[in-house]
Protein backbone atom coordinates (compact mmCIF):
# COMPACT_ATOMS: atom_id res chain seq x y z
CA UNK A 1 0.00 0.00 0.00
CA UNK A 2 1.50 3.34 -0.98
CA UNK A 3 2.08 5.50 2.14
CA UNK A 4 -0.95 8.18 2.78
CA UNK A 5 -0.73 11.83 2.70
CA UNK A 6 -3.16 14.40 3.76
CA UNK A 7 -3.26 17.96 1.88
CA UNK A 8 -5.19 20.35 2.77
CA UNK A 9 -5.55 23.66 1.10
CA UNK A 10 -8.64 26.23 0.17
CA UNK A 11 -6.81 27.56 -3.05
CA UNK A 12 -8.73 24.01 -5.07
CA UNK A 13 -6.51 24.06 -8.55
CA UNK A 14 -3.42 24.10 -6.32
CA UNK A 15 -4.89 21.52 -4.30
CA UNK A 16 -5.20 19.52 -7.39
CA UNK A 17 -1.41 20.12 -8.40
CA UNK A 18 -0.54 18.95 -5.31
CA UNK A 19 -2.25 16.05 -5.04
CA UNK A 20 -1.36 15.16 -8.46
CA UNK A 21 2.40 15.52 -7.58
CA UNK A 22 2.05 13.44 -5.07
CA UNK A 23 0.07 10.47 -6.70
CA UNK A 24 2.92 10.57 -8.96
CA UNK A 25 5.56 10.04 -6.95
CA UNK A 26 3.57 6.81 -5.41
CA UNK A 27 1.53 8.56 -2.83
CA UNK A 28 -2.24 7.70 -2.02
CA UNK A 29 -3.65 11.29 -0.87
CA UNK A 30 -6.28 13.02 0.96
CA UNK A 31 -7.29 16.08 -0.28
CA UNK A 32 -9.16 18.55 1.46
CA UNK A 33 -10.43 22.44 1.08
CA UNK A 34 -11.75 22.64 4.60
CA UNK A 35 -10.72 21.87 8.14
CA UNK A 36 -13.34 20.23 9.49
CA UNK A 37 -13.44 17.89 5.90
CA UNK A 38 -9.46 17.43 6.38
CA UNK A 39 -9.99 16.30 10.32
CA UNK A 40 -12.80 14.01 9.42
CA UNK A 41 -10.56 12.18 6.16
CA UNK A 42 -8.08 11.80 8.84
CA UNK A 43 -9.76 9.91 11.67
CA UNK A 44 -11.74 7.69 8.87
CA UNK A 45 -8.41 7.21 7.29
CA UNK A 46 -5.59 7.98 9.16
CA UNK A 47 -2.48 10.19 7.20
CA UNK A 48 1.34 8.99 7.76
CA UNK A 49 1.98 12.81 7.42
CA UNK A 50 -0.36 15.80 6.51
CA UNK A 51 0.48 18.91 4.45
CA UNK A 52 -1.65 22.16 5.88
CA UNK A 53 -2.13 25.83 4.70
CA UNK A 54 -2.30 27.48 7.46
CA UNK A 55 -5.61 29.69 6.94
CA UNK A 56 -8.56 28.15 5.79
CA UNK A 57 -12.39 29.12 5.52
CA UNK A 58 -13.83 27.35 8.33
CA UNK A 59 -10.62 27.02 11.18
CA UNK A 60 -6.75 27.71 11.11
CA UNK A 61 -4.68 24.98 10.11
CA UNK A 62 -2.94 25.35 13.53
CA UNK A 63 -6.41 24.15 14.49
CA UNK A 64 -6.17 21.16 11.68
CA UNK A 65 -3.02 20.30 12.99
CA UNK A 66 -4.04 20.11 16.99
CA UNK A 67 -6.93 17.50 15.88
CA UNK A 68 -4.14 15.46 13.97
CA UNK A 69 -2.39 15.33 17.37
CA UNK A 70 -5.35 14.71 18.79
CA UNK A 71 -6.05 11.76 16.51
CA UNK A 72 -1.91 10.70 16.17
CA UNK A 73 -0.02 11.98 18.55
CA UNK A 74 3.25 11.82 16.12
CA UNK A 75 1.84 12.22 12.74
CA UNK A 76 4.42 14.59 10.93
CA UNK A 77 3.08 18.02 10.57
CA UNK A 78 4.38 20.65 7.26
CA UNK A 79 2.95 23.82 7.15
CA UNK A 80 2.02 26.25 3.54
CA UNK A 81 1.38 29.70 3.62
CA UNK A 82 0.73 32.51 1.66
CA UNK A 83 0.18 35.40 4.83
CA UNK A 84 2.07 34.26 7.64
CA UNK A 85 5.49 34.95 6.51
CA UNK A 86 9.30 35.70 8.21
CA UNK A 87 10.91 33.74 10.37
CA UNK A 88 9.04 33.88 13.70
CA UNK A 89 6.86 31.93 12.19
CA UNK A 90 8.30 29.18 11.00
CA UNK A 91 10.12 28.91 14.40
CA UNK A 92 6.52 28.92 16.24
CA UNK A 93 5.35 26.32 14.11
CA UNK A 94 8.93 24.03 14.87
CA UNK A 95 8.50 24.82 18.33
CA UNK A 96 4.90 24.19 18.99
CA UNK A 97 4.43 21.31 16.62
CA UNK A 98 7.92 20.42 15.56
CA UNK A 99 7.07 21.09 12.14
CA UNK A 100 9.19 18.93 9.63
CA UNK A 101 9.01 22.07 7.24
CA UNK A 102 7.39 25.44 6.31
CA UNK A 103 7.04 26.66 2.97
CA UNK A 104 5.98 30.14 1.97
CA UNK A 105 3.89 30.45 -1.11
CA UNK A 106 5.12 30.89 -4.14
CA UNK A 107 7.22 27.94 -3.19
CA UNK A 108 8.99 24.53 -5.05
CA UNK A 109 6.79 21.48 -5.25
CA UNK A 110 9.63 19.49 -5.87
CA UNK A 111 11.14 21.08 -2.79
CA UNK A 112 7.93 19.86 -0.87
CA UNK A 113 8.01 16.69 -2.09
CA UNK A 114 11.48 16.10 -1.59
CA UNK A 115 11.17 16.90 2.55
CA UNK A 116 7.97 14.24 2.79
CA UNK A 117 10.05 11.57 0.79
CA UNK A 118 12.84 12.14 3.74
CA UNK A 119 10.05 11.85 6.36
CA UNK A 120 7.65 9.19 4.77
CA UNK A 121 9.53 7.57 1.68
CA UNK A 122 7.15 7.08 -1.23
CA UNK A 123 6.00 3.71 -2.69
CA UNK A 124 8.00 3.45 -6.15
CA UNK A 125 5.26 4.33 -8.42
CA UNK A 126 3.97 1.74 -11.27
CA UNK A 127 5.89 1.95 -14.48
CA UNK A 128 4.06 4.91 -16.98
CA UNK A 129 2.89 2.95 -20.18
CA UNK A 130 3.30 5.38 -22.98
CA UNK A 131 -0.11 5.87 -25.35
CA UNK A 132 -0.25 4.81 -29.10
CA UNK A 133 -0.68 8.04 -29.31
CA UNK A 134 -0.63 11.84 -27.88
CA UNK A 135 -4.59 12.99 -27.91
CA UNK A 136 -3.61 16.35 -26.60
CA UNK A 137 -0.72 16.92 -29.25
CA UNK A 138 -0.91 20.41 -31.06
CA UNK A 139 1.93 19.78 -33.14
CA UNK A 140 -0.14 17.79 -35.91
CA UNK A 141 -0.87 18.80 -39.38
CA UNK A 142 -4.51 18.86 -38.65
CA UNK A 143 -4.76 22.98 -38.57
CA UNK A 144 -8.13 23.67 -37.36
CA UNK A 145 -9.99 26.52 -39.85
CA UNK A 146 -12.81 27.44 -37.99
CA UNK A 147 -13.79 31.24 -37.05
CA UNK A 148 -12.78 31.05 -33.04
CA UNK A 149 -15.08 34.15 -31.24
CA UNK A 150 -12.10 34.56 -29.18
CA UNK A 151 -10.13 35.70 -32.08
CA UNK A 152 -11.20 39.34 -32.33
CA UNK A 153 -8.81 42.03 -33.16
CA UNK A 154 -6.49 42.20 -29.92
CA UNK A 155 -3.98 44.89 -29.04
CA UNK A 156 -0.30 43.84 -27.73
CA UNK A 157 1.60 46.14 -26.03
CA UNK A 158 5.13 47.08 -27.98
CA UNK A 159 7.33 45.66 -24.86
CA UNK A 160 8.40 42.01 -25.03
CA UNK A 161 10.68 40.46 -22.27
CA UNK A 162 11.75 37.29 -23.78
CA UNK A 163 14.59 34.85 -23.13
CA UNK A 164 17.01 32.86 -25.49
CA UNK A 165 19.28 30.14 -26.11
CA UNK A 166 22.48 30.76 -23.60
CA UNK A 167 20.71 32.38 -21.15
CA UNK A 168 19.96 35.13 -23.21
CA UNK A 169 17.23 38.03 -21.98
CA UNK A 170 16.10 40.25 -23.92
CA UNK A 171 13.70 43.30 -23.60
CA UNK A 172 12.45 44.20 -26.97
CA UNK A 173 10.72 47.48 -27.71
CA UNK A 174 8.59 47.50 -30.62
CA UNK A 175 5.39 49.57 -32.20
CA UNK A 176 2.33 48.60 -30.58
CA UNK A 177 0.64 45.92 -32.51
CA UNK A 178 -2.94 45.02 -33.35
CA UNK A 179 -3.64 41.33 -34.46
CA UNK A 180 -6.33 41.53 -36.97
CA UNK A 181 -9.33 39.94 -36.70
CA UNK A 182 -9.13 36.62 -38.72
CA UNK A 183 -10.39 36.26 -42.26
CA UNK A 184 -12.97 34.26 -43.17
CA UNK A 185 -11.09 31.03 -43.91
CA UNK A 186 -11.48 29.53 -48.03
CA UNK A 187 -13.19 26.21 -47.96
CA UNK A 188 -10.38 23.14 -47.92
CA UNK A 189 -10.62 19.57 -48.01
CA UNK A 190 -12.04 18.57 -44.27
CA UNK A 191 -9.05 17.18 -42.05
CA UNK A 192 -9.07 14.28 -39.50
CA UNK A 193 -11.00 16.19 -36.49
CA UNK A 194 -10.36 16.23 -32.80
CA UNK A 195 -12.88 14.08 -31.78
CA UNK A 196 -11.65 12.82 -28.72
CA UNK A 197 -12.12 14.65 -25.32
CA UNK A 198 -9.69 16.34 -23.65
CA UNK A 199 -7.61 14.01 -22.62
CA UNK A 200 -4.30 13.29 -20.17
CA UNK A 201 -1.24 11.63 -21.88
CA UNK A 202 -0.07 8.34 -20.02
CA UNK A 203 -2.82 5.36 -19.52
CA UNK A 204 -1.86 4.94 -15.32
CA UNK A 205 -4.86 5.54 -13.16
CA UNK A 206 -3.41 8.69 -11.49
CA UNK A 207 -3.05 10.46 -14.65
CA UNK A 208 -6.76 9.83 -15.16
CA UNK A 209 -7.86 11.64 -11.61
CA UNK A 210 -10.73 13.44 -12.02
CA UNK A 211 -8.92 16.36 -9.71
CA UNK A 212 -6.59 16.93 -12.45
CA UNK A 213 -8.91 17.91 -15.32
CA UNK A 214 -12.17 19.72 -15.34
CA UNK A 215 -14.51 22.33 -16.76
CA UNK A 216 -12.83 25.50 -17.81
CA UNK A 217 -15.75 28.55 -17.48
CA UNK A 218 -13.94 31.15 -15.15
CA UNK A 219 -11.20 28.73 -13.98
CA UNK A 220 -8.06 30.61 -16.27
CA UNK A 221 -6.55 32.91 -13.39
CA UNK A 222 -6.73 30.42 -10.38
CA UNK A 223 -5.37 27.83 -13.31
CA UNK A 224 -2.47 29.99 -14.09
CA UNK A 225 -2.03 30.79 -10.28
CA UNK A 226 -1.88 27.39 -9.29
CA UNK A 227 1.58 27.04 -11.26
CA UNK A 228 2.27 29.98 -10.02
CA UNK A 229 2.40 29.12 -6.02
CA UNK A 230 3.97 25.43 -6.89
CA UNK A 231 6.54 26.67 -9.09
CA UNK A 232 5.30 23.32 -10.83
CA UNK A 233 6.80 22.47 -14.75
CA UNK A 234 3.80 21.23 -16.75
CA UNK A 235 1.51 22.00 -18.85
CA UNK A 236 -2.56 23.28 -19.45
CA UNK A 237 -3.98 21.75 -21.60
CA UNK A 238 -7.18 23.88 -22.61
CA UNK A 239 -10.23 22.52 -25.76
CA UNK A 240 -13.25 23.56 -26.97
CA UNK A 241 -14.53 21.52 -29.78
CA UNK A 242 -11.83 21.21 -32.49
CA UNK A 243 -10.10 23.93 -30.94
CA UNK A 244 -6.87 22.80 -28.90
CA UNK A 245 -4.47 24.99 -26.86
CA UNK A 246 -1.41 24.36 -24.74
CA UNK A 247 0.12 26.90 -22.43
CA UNK A 248 3.56 25.40 -21.18
CA UNK A 249 4.75 26.46 -17.84
CA UNK A 250 8.46 26.10 -16.62
CA UNK A 251 9.31 26.88 -12.81
CA UNK A 252 5.76 28.86 -12.58
CA UNK A 253 6.44 30.55 -15.03
CA UNK A 254 3.73 30.87 -18.45
CA UNK A 255 6.84 30.63 -21.07
CA UNK A 256 5.24 29.27 -24.56
CA UNK A 257 2.29 28.57 -26.13
CA UNK A 258 0.74 26.27 -29.07
CA UNK A 259 -2.51 26.37 -30.69
CA UNK A 260 -4.23 24.31 -33.37
CA UNK A 261 -5.83 27.61 -34.87
CA UNK A 262 -3.97 28.00 -38.46
CA UNK A 263 -4.14 31.44 -37.75
CA UNK A 264 -2.56 31.67 -34.36
CA UNK A 265 0.56 29.45 -36.54
CA UNK A 266 3.77 32.18 -36.69
CA UNK A 267 3.41 32.53 -40.12
CA UNK A 268 -0.49 33.61 -40.27
CA UNK A 269 0.18 36.16 -36.68
CA UNK A 270 2.61 37.92 -38.49
CA UNK A 271 0.45 38.45 -41.33
CA UNK A 272 -2.19 39.52 -38.82
CA UNK A 273 0.41 42.05 -37.44
CA UNK A 274 1.29 42.94 -40.81
CA UNK A 275 4.48 41.95 -40.96
CA UNK A 276 4.99 39.90 -44.00
CA UNK A 277 2.51 39.56 -47.34
CA UNK A 278 0.47 36.34 -47.45
CA UNK A 279 2.24 35.57 -50.91
CA UNK A 280 5.41 35.72 -48.75
CA UNK A 281 4.12 33.48 -46.38
CA UNK A 282 2.71 31.10 -49.13
CA UNK A 283 6.05 31.01 -50.23
CA UNK A 284 7.87 30.40 -46.89
CA UNK A 285 5.48 27.42 -46.12
CA UNK A 286 6.26 25.73 -49.11
CA UNK A 287 9.88 26.02 -48.54
CA UNK A 288 10.01 25.12 -45.12
CA UNK A 289 8.12 22.03 -45.66
CA UNK A 290 9.92 20.91 -48.90
CA UNK A 291 13.26 21.29 -46.21
CA UNK A 292 11.49 20.38 -42.75
CA UNK A 293 12.71 23.39 -40.77
CA UNK A 294 10.53 26.05 -39.25
CA UNK A 295 8.39 29.24 -41.13
CA UNK A 296 10.94 31.50 -38.48
CA UNK A 297 13.93 29.63 -40.02
CA UNK A 298 13.28 30.50 -43.92
CA UNK A 299 11.96 34.09 -42.92
CA UNK A 300 15.36 34.32 -41.03
CA UNK A 301 17.42 33.13 -44.08
CA UNK A 302 15.27 35.31 -47.00
CA UNK A 303 15.71 38.31 -45.01
CA UNK A 304 11.98 38.64 -44.00
CA UNK A 305 12.91 38.50 -39.85
CA UNK A 306 15.77 39.89 -37.82
CA UNK A 307 16.74 37.21 -35.59
CA UNK A 308 15.84 40.09 -32.68
CA UNK A 309 12.38 39.94 -34.58
CA UNK A 310 12.00 36.55 -34.58
CA UNK A 311 12.23 36.58 -30.59
CA UNK A 312 10.18 39.99 -30.73
CA UNK A 313 7.04 38.10 -32.68
CA UNK A 314 7.30 35.00 -30.74
CA UNK A 315 6.79 36.36 -27.64
CA UNK A 316 3.77 38.54 -28.92
CA UNK A 317 2.31 35.24 -30.60
CA UNK A 318 2.66 33.63 -27.34
CA UNK A 319 1.09 36.51 -25.88
CA UNK A 320 -1.53 36.69 -28.28
CA UNK A 321 -2.60 32.72 -27.90
CA UNK A 322 -2.76 33.03 -24.18
CA UNK A 323 -4.69 36.13 -23.90
CA UNK A 324 -7.28 34.25 -26.42
CA UNK A 325 -8.14 32.09 -23.51
CA UNK A 326 -9.62 34.61 -21.29
CA UNK A 327 -12.22 34.76 -23.85
CA UNK A 328 -13.47 31.43 -23.45
CA UNK A 329 -15.91 31.07 -21.08
CA UNK A 330 -16.63 26.95 -21.88
CA UNK A 331 -14.31 24.40 -22.65
CA UNK A 332 -12.30 21.52 -20.62
CA UNK A 333 -8.57 21.72 -19.47
CA UNK A 334 -6.33 19.07 -18.36
CA UNK A 335 -3.39 19.85 -16.52
CA UNK A 336 -0.25 17.31 -16.70
CA UNK A 337 3.77 17.21 -15.41
CA UNK A 338 5.87 17.00 -18.79
CA UNK A 339 8.55 19.40 -19.93
CA UNK A 340 8.70 20.27 -23.27
CA UNK A 341 8.91 24.33 -22.69
CA UNK A 342 12.28 23.56 -21.93
CA UNK A 343 13.24 22.46 -25.78
CA UNK A 344 11.79 25.70 -26.89
CA UNK A 345 14.98 27.91 -28.24
CA UNK A 346 12.58 31.24 -27.31
CA UNK A 347 10.67 32.05 -24.17
CA UNK A 348 8.27 34.53 -23.01
CA UNK A 349 8.98 36.42 -19.33
CA UNK A 350 5.99 37.16 -18.11
CA UNK A 351 4.84 37.60 -14.37
CA UNK A 352 1.83 35.58 -14.15
CA UNK A 353 0.09 38.45 -12.08
CA UNK A 354 0.42 40.88 -15.07
CA UNK A 355 -0.84 38.18 -17.78
CA UNK A 356 -3.84 37.72 -15.63
CA UNK A 357 -4.66 41.33 -15.03
CA UNK A 358 -3.82 42.36 -19.04
CA UNK A 359 -5.47 39.22 -19.97
CA UNK A 360 -8.77 40.06 -18.06
CA UNK A 361 -9.06 43.57 -18.52
CA UNK A 362 -8.28 42.48 -22.53
CA UNK A 363 -10.65 39.75 -22.91
CA UNK A 364 -13.54 39.77 -20.30
CA UNK A 365 -16.61 41.24 -21.60
CA UNK A 366 -19.29 43.57 -19.37
CA UNK A 367 -21.86 41.04 -19.08
CA UNK A 368 -19.38 38.30 -17.47
CA UNK A 369 -17.47 40.97 -15.28
CA UNK A 370 -21.38 41.62 -14.01
CA UNK A 371 -21.60 38.18 -13.60
CA UNK A 372 -18.51 37.53 -11.34
CA UNK A 373 -18.63 40.52 -9.93
CA UNK A 374 -21.78 42.20 -8.88
CA UNK A 375 -22.31 46.10 -8.45
CA UNK A 376 -23.69 45.62 -5.03
CA UNK A 377 -20.87 43.57 -4.09
CA UNK A 378 -18.61 45.09 -1.24
CA UNK A 379 -14.39 44.39 -1.59
CA UNK A 380 -12.50 44.09 1.17
CA UNK A 381 -8.34 43.13 0.97
CA UNK A 382 -7.46 39.62 1.04
CA UNK A 383 -6.41 38.19 4.12
CA UNK A 384 -4.34 35.19 1.87
CA UNK A 385 -3.45 37.14 -1.55
CA UNK A 386 -2.22 34.57 -3.97
CA UNK A 387 -0.16 37.93 -5.47
CA UNK A 388 1.49 40.76 -3.30
CA UNK A 389 0.92 44.26 -4.68
CA UNK A 390 4.32 44.95 -6.26
CA UNK A 391 3.91 42.08 -8.27
CA UNK A 392 1.27 44.03 -10.49
CA UNK A 393 1.71 47.38 -12.32
CA UNK A 394 -0.89 49.89 -11.18
CA UNK A 395 -1.69 53.08 -12.32
CA UNK A 396 -1.59 56.23 -10.71
CA UNK A 397 -6.11 56.14 -10.47
CA UNK A 398 -5.77 52.25 -9.59
CA UNK A 399 -3.48 52.51 -6.80
CA UNK A 400 -5.75 55.74 -5.50
CA UNK A 401 -8.58 53.30 -6.25
CA UNK A 402 -7.35 50.56 -4.38
CA UNK A 403 -6.70 52.62 -1.01
CA UNK A 404 -10.59 52.99 -1.07
CA UNK A 405 -11.68 49.48 -1.04
CA UNK A 406 -12.76 49.30 2.52
CA UNK A 407 -15.09 46.71 2.59
CA UNK A 408 -17.56 49.82 3.34
CA UNK A 409 -18.31 51.05 -0.23
CA UNK A 410 -19.79 48.89 -3.41
CA UNK A 411 -18.79 48.43 -6.81
CA UNK A 412 -20.88 50.36 -8.19
CA UNK A 413 -19.72 53.67 -5.49
CA UNK A 414 -16.27 52.49 -6.50
CA UNK A 415 -16.96 53.02 -10.14
CA UNK A 416 -18.15 56.26 -9.61
CA UNK A 417 -15.26 57.11 -7.29
CA UNK A 418 -12.96 56.27 -10.14
CA UNK A 419 -13.93 58.42 -12.52
CA UNK A 420 -13.34 56.25 -15.89
CA UNK A 421 -15.19 53.69 -17.71
CA UNK A 422 -17.39 51.57 -15.70
CA UNK A 423 -15.82 48.71 -18.22
CA UNK A 424 -12.54 49.67 -17.48
CA UNK A 425 -12.95 49.65 -13.84
CA UNK A 426 -15.21 46.61 -13.44
CA UNK A 427 -12.10 44.91 -14.99
CA UNK A 428 -9.46 46.26 -12.84
CA UNK A 429 -11.24 45.21 -9.73
CA UNK A 430 -12.06 41.85 -10.89
CA UNK A 431 -8.69 41.26 -11.48
CA UNK A 432 -8.02 41.92 -8.12
CA UNK A 433 -9.99 39.48 -7.00
CA UNK A 434 -8.83 36.94 -9.40
CA UNK A 435 -5.53 37.26 -8.30
CA UNK A 436 -6.90 37.11 -3.97
CA UNK A 437 -5.53 40.62 -3.76
CA UNK A 438 -9.15 41.23 -3.13
CA UNK A 439 -12.23 39.48 -1.71
CA UNK A 440 -15.17 39.70 -1.63
CA UNK A 441 -16.76 41.30 2.12
CA UNK A 442 -19.69 38.31 3.71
Amino acid sequence: MPPKILVVDDNRELLSLLTRLFEQAGYSVLAAAKGKQALDAAQTSPPAIAVLDILLPDMMGYQVADGLRKQQPKIPLIFITGVFKAGRHALEARSKYQAAGYFEKPFEGQKLLEVVGKIVPAEKPTAEVAPAEDPFDVEVDVHVQEDDPSQNAMELTGIIKVTGGGNLVAEIRGANLTASQVPSAKPQPASAPATRPIAATAATAALSNERIRGELRDNLPSLITAFHLARETGELGVQRGKVKKIVYFQNGQPVFAMSNLLSERFGQFLTRVGKIKPDQLDDALAAGKATKRRIGEVLLERGLLKDTERMYFVGQQVKSIIYSLFGWEDGNYVLTFKDKATAEPIKLDVHPAMLIVRGIKKLYKPERLKRLLSHDDLLIPSLQPDYQLHEVQLEKWEAELLAKVDGNRSVTELIEAAQRPEAIVHAFLYSLVALSILELRT
